[in-house]
């Protein structure tokens, strides 16, 4: 089999975690290649996503590097047995890769952590509110790319309708509930609509008011929990894409700043409150 012209987020993430452990181990790409009877590009192929890897060899590599955290080892053979593709496979090809790759990082999460800044987060737009954000967004972008990144996104929602729905907290500052984005009655559905996800049973909203004191640099982020920390993923936005971050001095650094977030926000209850008075503001 060839290898994979593109491999996805989390095929590349298993690849450097294999890495990561082989190096730990102090061992060279070639040497852990002979122990599998294949050549250094093998190794290569399979730590950089290229090469798909069985559980079974997952396992006989992190034996053979004497990788002691059975969590770990556990977490990624379980990578490795994934085969069913999920429904954001069909946006390959026809948005760019970070879509997909965003929506598998959610669909894999076992919990959610959001702070935004500036618009209401993904997760919670009505498709009103994306429409206009989106083409507010990119100038000029026909309906036919339109379309596609919107319902793409109101797909994403659906981590909160399986029988163990994702815990999501959104810490969002009240600019975003402000910002001029869209006409008053789009914004005003939004909302409304974010009061209604707020009593959702996995999703939590707090609303970081004008007049909290904010301690550090405080910017739009998303924090994916795998599970085990070793394996959870930072998302960046910014206005040229996105990117992911999964080194343990910067998953640390992320941590901080939610905790730094999250001191500064209102509770849920004291958040609907808010949310309710300015909408009616509008």
């Amino acid at each position: 089999m060839p290898p994979r012209s593109y491999p996805t987020a989390r095929q590349r993430r298993l690849g450097a975690e294999l890495r990561k452990l082989r190096e730990r181990a102090g061992m060279s790409g070639a040497t852990a290649a002979a122990f599998l009877g294949g050549e250094r590009a093998q190794i290569s192929h399979i730590e950089s996503g290229r090469y798909g890897v069985s559980a079974e060899r997952v396992r006989r590599l992190a034996a053979h590097y004497s990788a002691t955290d059975r969590h770990l080892v556990d977490a990624l053979a379980q990578m490795a047995e994934e085969r069913t593709k999920g429904w954001w496979e069909a946006y390959r090809g026809v948005l760019s890769p970070g879509f997909p790759d965003l929506a598998e990082l959610e669909h894999h999460a076992t919990g959610v952590r959001q702070i935004q800044m500036l618009h209401i987060p993904g997760l919670l737009q009505t498709r009103e509110y994306a429409r206009e954000l989106i083409l507010g967004g990119v100038a000029g972008l026909p309906e036919a790319e339109l379309a596609p990144r919107v319902e793409f996104r109101i797909s994403r929602r659906g981590i909160f309708d399986r029988p163990v729905p994702t815990r999501y907290e959104a810490l969002v500052h009240e600019a975003a509930l402000r910002m001029r984005y869209c006409s008053d009655e789009v914004m005003r559905g939004q909302l409304e609509f974010l009061h209604e996800v707020s009593h959702w049973p996995s999703v939590t909203v707090r609303v970081i008011p004008f007049g909290a004191r904010i301690t550090g640099s405080v910017h739009s982020m998303m924090y994916a929990s795998a599970g085990i920390p070793p394996l959870d993923t930072v998302q960046l936005d910014s206005a040229f894409g996105s990117g992911f971050l999964d080194a343990e001095p910067q998953l640390a650094r992320y941590r901080v700043l939610l905790e730094s977030a999250g001191a500064a926000a209102l509770d849920p209850d004291e958040s609907r409150t808010a949310l309710r008075r300015i909408s009616r503001e509008r």
